[in-house]
């Protein structure tokens, strides 16, 4: 019980857990119903907007991983978004399943270019990760509005709508995307040796290298893959809405202090090293959780952030562990008598009998 509960994942799924009781209780609907071919209520609610952060998360996840950080993936978003919603807004046909497959592979290409872009700064001419990708993250939402010519731009596509908005076997499509991906991310990382070079470059670089694992190649990689879920992301936030918002509060904004906040709620450090993907997946359920419970709690706008935080704070002190610790010495009872040891009631047992004679 004690390993228990000094487990990180162990306080952020009783986390979970209250934010989907409070989620339910404050919603007038049944928990899980089915009507009209798909599932319905309040947990659906969760498989249907948690996807985005969740692919952000998974690729921010494997920068993290080798000490670095992405702050463009929101930006990508908007970029990805962008170049899909453009290209059905000047093709013939946006309706018909090639254009939306089209759109979909060049939202995939640019956000793939992206982290390629990041990865090449930070591995070849070896910039910080947090200034380049801080100025990716400036430079996309650019790109964007140049895209759109600084509209927001919708595709009127019911075929790439399908994609964030469909149902199969009454279950959400995205969220069925973001399983597979999930899974191919797992098999990847911890069937093949690319897990473990990431966390050795993550530890000690230098040590990797010498070990014979290329460095720059894995760092190279990890933004790429950060571009492409960004990208992924994208393109599931534009479908469900059917456009894109590309001013500075629009689609992918702040997804990506999100999907930071995620990892790390997920157990994994932002010094790199080892990793969670099934940490970073209760953290991104615990993240969308959240933002559901502020709208049924009725909180203001202006206060969200501070909400956010306090929990976030809350559940980062749970997995502290000096708080462990505490709990730990709290629950010690204090013993005012000391009990004399063996030796020390042999050594009075003698005393005693010299005394007598």
């Amino acid at each position: 019980m004690k390993k228990i509960v000094r487990n990180q994942l162990f306080w952020a799924g009783v986390v979970l857990l209250v934010l989907v009781v409070v989620v339910v209780l404050n919603n007038q609907s049944a928990t899980i119903g089915y009507a009209n071919g798909r599932f319905t209520g309040p947990l659906v609610d969760l498989l249907v907007f948690v996807p985005p952060i969740l692919m952000i998360s998974l690729g921010m996840t494997l920068v993290i991983a080798t000490s670095g950080i992405d702050l463009s993936v929101g930006s990508v978003m908007a970029v990805a978004g962008a170049v899909s919603m453009q290209f059905l807004v000047n093709s013939s046909n946006a309706n018909s399943p090639g254009a939306a497959a089209g759109a979909v592979a060049l939202a995939l290409i640019v956000g793939v270019a992206c982290g390629m872009f990041s990865g090449f700064l930070v591995s070849v001419i070896q910039l910080q990760p947090f200034i380049t990708t801080l100025i990716m993250m400036l430079a996309g939402r650019g790109i964007a509005n140049m895209i759109t010519g600084g509209r927001n731009a919708a595709g009127n596509s019911n075929a790439f709508n399908w994609i964030a908005q469909g149902r199969v076997l009454g279950l959400p499509v995205g969220f069925l995307i973001a399983v597979i991906m999930l899974v191919l991310v797992w098999v990847l990382v911890r069937k093949t040796a690319l897990g473990m070079s990431i966390e050795a470059v993550g530890i000690n670089p230098k040590s990797a290298e010498m070990a014979g694992i290329q460095t720059n190649r894995i760092l190279f990689m990890v933004y790429a893959l950060s571009g492409f879920f960004a990208a992924v992301a994208g393109i599931l936030s534009v479908a469900y809405i059917g456009t894109v918002e590309v001013s500075s509060s629009g689609t992918g904004a702040t997804m990506e202090m999100d999907a930071i906040l995620a990892v790390v709620i997920g157990g994994t450090s932002l010094a790199g090293g080892k990793f969670n993907l099934g940490g970073t997946v209760l953290g991104a359920f615990i993240i969308t959780a959240l933002s559901q419970v502020v709208v049924y709690l009725g909180i203001s706008a202006a206060a969200v952030p501070a909400f956010k935080a306090v929990v976030i704070i809350f559940i980062c002190m749970l997995q502290a562990d000096r708080v462990h610790g505490w709990f730990s010495n709290m629950r010690r009872k204090p013993s005012n008598v000391e009990k004399p040891s063996d030796v020390e009631k042999a050594t009075t047992e003698e005393e005693m009998e010299v005394a007598s004679v």
